[in-house]
């Protein structure tokens, strides 16, 4: 994947953190899910991420 999307998820990663403990901090629950569920995204973009990378790695041929 390229690095823009990479770069994108970590940002969304950091978005919902701060999302997070603003609801927490000002006790809106909702925010305070919804942060959770951008992490949750974001994590799972990554993951993506690093498999493709692994693959690549793995059928990269220096022909």
């Amino acid at each position: 994947m390229s690095d823009h999307g990479k770069t994108q998820a970590k940002l969304d990663e950091a978005k919902g953190k701060v999302k997070e403990n603003v609801g927490h901090a000002v006790g809106n629950e909702r925010m305070e899910a919804e942060g959770r569920t951008d992490q949750a995204g974001a994590d799972i973009r990554q993951a993506g991420h690093k498999a493709k990378d692994a693959a690549e790695d793995v059928f990269h041929t220096d022909d």
